[in-house]
């Protein structure tokens, strides 16, 4: 289980987030919402130690990673699968060499336990005979799906996406929505998705929490956020640009 509790982060005088709690249970999918600067990728930044909080408690599987040494967070590193937003393949690596990457770091595997699991997990994610190519020569939607299968070459039990959707049109949005409900249903994969695309939270989150000024405004089911009676909440998912006729305040200043 991934717990947050009352998270501060400031950088300078900007405080970015501001008693920021949530809970992600095993077996969920817990999607974050909100306004772009608004702290939904420092806030999963936390949770693998990329950030350590002001105040605040952050809690993984029982561990308090601000207070682990450095071995152990690269322990725990090894649990949690990281989908970047814009996958973040080195390009003069093959496709099958990006996936490999995270389990050689590893050293646990030999090279052909390694070719397995890299076949395995482009295998998932349908690009099981793209291993030799590199990433200049997939679409955006592939490379997206070839940094979702390094994710979970590691076999991770968390997987955390950041805006895995972003710069992809409507078809290959879908595809990639229905990959993360087949992993979350496949591999029983915990996850927690940023993402300010609606569509896409109501398809692949079991429950939704969106934050707003450095909290979480509001978490609740699917079926909660749709029928939100919260006037924050239904300017940001009906996409309307004012509230009380009134243009939004900026939110934040850091992603």
């Amino acid at each position: 289980m991934i717990r947050l509790i009352d998270v501060h982060k400031s950088f300078g005088s900007k405080t970015v987030l501001d008693g920021f709690t949530l809970d992600v249970p095993e077996g969920e999918t817990v999607v974050i919402i909100g306004y772009s600067g608004s702290g939904k990728s420092v806030a999963i930044k936390h949770i693998v130690g990329l950030l350590e909080p002001d105040a605040g408690q952050v809690w993984v599987d029982g561990l308090e990673v601000p207070k682990l040494s450095r071995r152990e967070l690269y322990k725990l590193r090894a649990r949690v699968g990281y989908v970047f937003q814009f996958a973040a393949l080195f390009d003069s690596f093959t496709v099958g060499d990006n996936v490999a990457m995270g389990l050689r770091k590893q050293g646990e595997l030999t090279e052909r336990e390694i070719a397995e699991r890299v076949h395995e997990a482009l295998d998932l994610v349908d690009l099981a005979d793209v291993p030799d190519k590199f990433p200049a020569e997939l679409s955006g939607g592939m490379r997206k799906r070839v940094g979702i299968a390094r994710a979970i070459a590691t076999r991770p039990k968390y997987i955390l996406y950041d805006e895995p959707t972003t710069g992809l049109d409507p078809v290959t949005s879908a595809v990639i929505d229905q990959l993360m409900v087949r992993l979350r249903e496949r591999l029983g994969v915990t996850g927690v998705v940023i993402t300010h695309d609606m569509r896409s939270a109501y398809t692949v989150g079991t429950r939704i929490a969106m934050l707003y000024e450095g909290k979480v405004r509001q978490c609740g089911t699917v079926d909660e956020i749709q029928h939100s009676t919260d006037p924050i909440v239904r300017q940001f998912i009906e996409g309307r640009p004012s509230l009380d006729g009134d243009a939004h305040p900026l939110v934040g200043a850091t992603p």
